[in-house]
């Protein structure tokens, strides 16, 4: 087969794709539909609070993004996205961006919604689709901050406050923000201790 037959049966089959949802016109029961399909999937919270350019509410809508293992055709997935009440059907170029969309979390100028209404399907993970560098380091900065206004606090205690509060701040310090936060209460105490006995 030469290349441009094989360009040609590949032009625009993609991977990845998004629709929206809107709950009035759904299936009642689109959901269990969602994951009855066995697609890695997200969907957003309900966007309730999204506002037209003129300052008007928009009507609640959820966004859905849908990551399959091969290539499919946009009328291939138009029939998925039939089968929840999905409007339009759209390329994803960036999964992570697209993923970070659903809760405006790059968009601070638009409402914001929480990363822990997400719903995943087909053994998608969220939190790990949307973590960049640079919110580990936002996390870390926060639990400095947190242990300021808790001096006595424990490692063990941050730790337990973050599982139970700040999910985003116990994955951070289950994966590789350890080190640094003990380090900080542990030169907090000695910074302490130092002071005290040499005043």
């Amino acid at each position: 087969m030469s290349s441009n037959e094989t360009k040609s049966r590949g032009s625009g089959r993609t991977r990845n794709y998004a629709t929206v949802v809107y709950p009035e016109s759904a299936p009642i029961d689109w959901l269990r539909i969602a994951g009855e399909l066995k697609i890695p999937m997200f969907i957003s919270p309900l966007h309730d609070n999204d506002l037209n350019p003129t300052g008007e509410l928009k009507k609640p809508h959820y966004h859905v993004m849908i990551m399959f293992e091969g290539v499919k055709t946009k009328e291939q997935v138009a029939e998925v996205f039939d089968q929840i009440g999905g409007v339009g059907c759209e390329i994803v170029q960036s999964v992570r961006g697209y993923a970070r969309y659903l809760c405006h979390l790059d968009n601070p100028d638009k409402a914001q919604y929480s990363v822990d209404d997400v719903r995943c399907f087909g053994g998608a993970d969220y939190t790990d689709i949307i973590g960049l560098a640079i919110d580990k380091y936002k996390a870390i900065g926060e639990m400095l901050d947190f242990l300021d206004l808790h001096s006595d606090m424990t490692y063990y205690e941050l730790l337990m406050h973050a599982r139970e509060e700040r999910f985003d701040w116990f994955r951070v310090l289950c994966d590789s923000g350890t080190y640094v936060i003990k380090e900080a209460i542990k030169s907090r105490k000695y910074d302490v201790q130092h002071k005290f006995f040499n005043q």
